[in-house]
Order: structure tokens, then C-alpha cells, then sequence
């Protein structure tokens, strides 16, 4: 087994970097470049880990790059990180999208902050995804929230001191009931052994509970995990708060805090607490079912692209919902791998709108028209991404979906076909906006829009290769994918998910 140094390594960098990029604050630029290799080394860690991670491993050894440091044992504080397949395509997407973010949404208001700030989040988002300890996630989740509070308030649009407070009173208040159910299932774990407090994911996964208990802690944990994806009804501050951001804020939102919420469900509210979920299943099934209706039908009227993009994204995390929770490891492997397809097109979309919105001043719809004829290239990248997103066959949007589907079909008919429905509706209002963004007879500042520079083709051609490639030969990652799945299902069969 590797060492867990190399984990450690992936959540210390960007802290570094961060302390880095303000002490040569005074030198104009040099933060954004320190930045930038920052971003870059935690690209190439990230690398080394997808290479050296074993993918054979079975039973209790799924997780890999495993090591755990005892710091404070009365109160059950612990340093305690590993991954597994599941949350090895997360640091993957961490690594790559704040790359992305530093190159093609670069905001010299400034830059230092906002740059420290950005790779702070890296950090902490890192390390809820590598934590192997309920308490330890339970801190990095929360300490998201305060670098995103900061770049939304600070660099946001003109509404972002109300975006900013709306996004932090929501997401602080859905964590509280995670810390109640974290705390409880400690002592209760605590109680039955007798042994020390620990928060450890192994010792409390094999605690016992009663049902009603175990439905309870489901509950407090999907509340803080729905408010995070979001998840219909807990979803309200996601609109504002994606569109008031800047546009490097609004990429770390949709595509790395979103996953942080549907991560959470499948880890911990499911991993944990397998008892609950045969009457949990119909509630979060009938949850996702509407917010895919209902983002897909606030997509079709809203005049904002960023909000368009934000109505999709609660679709989507409706998609990655209905696969957590169906019951079949076909689903569940299709959930996990639109959570890393999502967050690489959503990363596009809002690149790509922000390059518009620079050109033009402005992001509504009804402002723009024609942009195909000045700028063919935008047009074009901007189509890639929409289609992988509706799900066409042969980019990667489409494999996830269908995994999804099918899985659904297998257990629970009526729901993939509404889920299907929701296909549907994603090509109407995607379709629908690149015609009236793109399409028609270009007038007045639109035509002066130039095309991509060479620097925003570069940006994007990562994303667009990934959206290819994991289109037409997504087998590498679904075989990484697919035994941490597998384990996962046999915790949880028991409690009636269907293999």
C-alpha cells in the first residue's frame, strides 16, 4: 500500500501555494503565476496518485493511500485519509478544474486574495474528499464555506452581498444537523464498545443501530448533503449565488461543492447507514424526479445564461440522485461518473460564458444573438459541451446518463421514465439558448465580438478531449470506479439494494 504521504502532499500544496502568492503580493502578476504553478504541481501529484492507485484491492483494503493519526483521543480527533475509486475521480476533478479556473477565469481585482483564496478552497475541498473520518470531513466540509463566502462577496456581481450571506446562512445551517448526526453516531459507536470516541469511517460503519435511529441520522445528513448538492427543495440560493459569482467562483461551485453534497450522500448518509435507506429511497427518488422537472423548466424561461447553467445543474444533481439511491450498482457506478462528467461540463459552459460575458458586458440572453458569425469558434466549443450535457451518443454526458437509466429501469420502471423525460427537457432548453445566443442575424455590439484567442482554445481543449474521450472509451475509469461501487453495495445489500 502507498504511502499517505502523497495525500497529505495533495491538501498541504495549495496551502502553501496560498501563503506563497501573498508574500510576493507587492510584485504585479507574480501571485497569479505562483498561482498557477501551484495548481500545476497539484496537477501533477494528483497524476502520480491516479498511476500508482491499486485497483485490485478487495474486502476491507478498498481504500488505498490509507494513514491514520491519532491527534487529540478524547475528543476522537484524528488525521485520517484514504481513498478508494470513488474518491479518486474527485481529486482528479479538484486538481483539474481549479486549473482551469486559474487559466481561463483569471480576475485581477485584486489578485492576491482572490488567488489565496482559491487555493484554500482547493485545499479544504481536497480534504473532504481523501478525509477516511466522519469528524475530519465534517471540518473540511464546513471550511469550505468561508473562502467561498469571501470570493463571492468580494468578487461577485452586483448583488453578491446578498448571494454570498443567502449561500453561507444555508449551507451553515443545512451542516449544523450533520454535526448533530456526526456527534451521535460517535458517542453511539462509543457506547456499544466501550472503547474510545472515534469518528473513524470503518468503526462507524459497523455500528449497530435501530431503524428509527438510522432513519433520523439519514435525514440530518441528506438535509446538510441536499443543501450542498443542491437537492430540490434545499436548492433556492444555488440560482443567485451561481450567477452573482465570479466566473472562476461559479466553476469551483457547480463543479466541486456540488459533488462535495452528492459525495457526501453516497459516503456517508448511504455508506453509513444502510438500515435507512429502504425508507429513505421513495422520498429522495420523488426528490430527484422533481428537480430535474423542475430545473429543466426553469432553464426554458430564465434569462440569464448563468442562471440556465445553474437550473441544469439542479437537473443533473437530480440524475447523480436518482443513481445514488435506486438500488442497482449500474446506477450508482453512472452517478459517480457524472459527478466528474458534470463538473468538467459545467466547468466548459461557465468558461465559455464568461468569455462571452467579457466580450459583451453582459450575460442575458435576450442581449446577445448571432454570436455564431463573429465568433465560430466559441460557437462551436460552446456546442460540444451543450450536446454533452443533453447526452449524446459518443461524449461523455451520455455514458453516465445511460448507466443511470438503465440501472433505474431495472429497479424502478416509472422513474426512468420520467427520467427519461428529463432527457428530453435538457435538449429543449439547451438547444432553445444556443439559438438564441448563437443563431440569427448579428446586430450592433455583437458583431464587434471577437473570437476565442489561442489562450482560451488552450484552456478549453482539456475539457473537451475529456468530454470526447470519456464519451467514446470510458472503460478506464469505470474500471476504478466499479469495485469501490461494488463494495460499497455489499455494506449496503443487506439493507435491500439490489445488486
Amino acid at each position: 500500500m502507498h504511502s499517505s504521504l502523497w495525500l497529505s502532499a495533495l491538501l498541504l500544496i495549495p496551502v502553501v501555494g496560498a501563503a506563497l502568492s501573498w508574500l510576493v503580493a507587492k510584485r504585479e502578476g507574480w501571485s497569479y503565476a505562483v498561482a498557477v504553478a501551484t495548481a500545476s504541481v497539484e496537477m501533477a501529484v494528483t497524476l502520480v496518485v491516479v498511476v500508482l492507485y491499486n485497483n485490485h484491492l478487495a474486502g476491507a483494503q478498498t481504500f488505498d493511500f490509507a494513514g491514520r493519526f491519532v491527534l487529540a483521543a478524547p475528543f476522537g480527533l484524528a488525521y485520517d485519509v484514504a481513498i478508494d475509486g470513488i474518491s479518486l475521480l474527485m481529486v482528479a476533478l479538484t486538481s483539474l478544474v481549479v486549473l482551469v479556473a486559474l487559466l481561463g477565469a483569471r480576475d485581477k481585482r485584486r489578485e492576491p486574495a482572490f488567488v489565496a483564496w482559491l487555493l484554500l478552497l482547493t485545499s479544504f475541498t481536497m480534504g473532504s474528499f481523501i478525509a477516511h473520518d466522519l469528524l475530519e470531513f465534517f471540518i473540511f466540509f464546513e471550511l469550505t464555506l468561508i473562502p467561498c463566502y469571501f470570493i463571492i462577496s468580494q468578487w461577485g456581481g452586483r448583488e453578491r452581498a446578498r448571494a454570498a450571506l443567502k449561500f453561507f446562512i444555508y449551507t451553515f445551517t443545512g451542516s449544523a444537523f450533520l454535526f448533530v448526526g456526526t456527534l451521535y453516531l460517535g458517542f453511539a459507536h462509543q457506547h456499544q464498545t466501550h472503547g474510545a470516541l472515534t469518528f473513524a469511517y470503518a468503526a462507524l460503519s459497523a455500528t449497530t443501530m435501530s431503524h428509527a435511529t438510522a432513519v433520523w441520522l439519514f435525514i440530518a445528513f441528506t438535509i446538510a448533503f441536499a443543501v450542498k448538492s443542491p437537492i430540490w427543495p434545499l436548492h433556492t440560493w444555488s440560482p443567485l449565488t451561481y450567477a452573482e459569482a465570479p466566473t472562476a467562483g461559479s466553476i469551483e461551485l457547480s463543479a466541486l461543492l456540488a459533488k462535495l453534497g452528492s459525495y457526501g450522500l453516497l459516503r456517508f448518509a448511504v455508506g453509513l447507514l444502510p438500515l435507512a435507506l429502504p425508507s429513505m429511497r421513495p422520498v429522495l427518488l420523488t426528490l430527484a424526479i422533481i428537480g430535474i422537472m423542475y430545473g429543466s423548466a426553469l432553464a426554458c424561461v430564465t434569462p440569464d445564461l448563468k442562471r440556465l447553467v445553474a437550473y441544469s445543474s439542479l437537473a443533473q444533481m437530480g440524475f447523480i440522485t436518482l443513481g445514488i439511491v435506486t438500488g442497482s450498482k449500474i446506477a450508482m457506478v453512472g452517478a459517480v461518473l457524472l459527478m466528474f462528467n458534470h463538473g468538467v461540463i459545467t466547468a466548459g459552459f461557465f468558461l465559455i460564458i464568461g468569455y462571452v460575458e467579457r466580450r459583451r458586458g453582459s450575460a442575458t440572453i435576450a442581449d446577445l444573438k448571432g454570436l455564431q458569425g463573429p465568433a465560430p469558434v466559441l460557437a462551436a466549443l460552446f456546442t460540444v459541451v451543450m450536446l454533452a450535457s443533453i447526452g449524446l451518443p459518443g461524449l461523455s454526458g451520455f455514458v453516465s446518463e445511460y448507466l443511470i437509466l438503465i440501472g433505474t429501469f431495472a429497479t424502478h420502471v416509472w422513474w426512468g421514465v420520467l427520467g427519461i423525460l428529463g432527457v428530453v427537457l435538457a435538449a429543449l432548453y439547451l438547444l432553445w439558448a444556443y439559438q438564441r445566443v448563437f443563431q440569427g442575424r448579428v446586430e450592433g455590439a455583437n458583431a464587434q465580438i471577437t473570437d476565442a484567442t489561442p489562450g482560451e482554445r488552450w484552456v478549453l481543449a482539456p475539457i473537451i478531449v475529456l468530454i470526447v474521450v470519456l464519451g467514446v472509451f470510458p472503460k478506464p475509469v469505470l474500471d476504478r470506479i466499479t469495485p469501490s461501487v461494488q463494495q460499497l453495495i455489499e455494506h449496503v445489500a443487506p439493507a435491500g439494494v439490489n445488486k
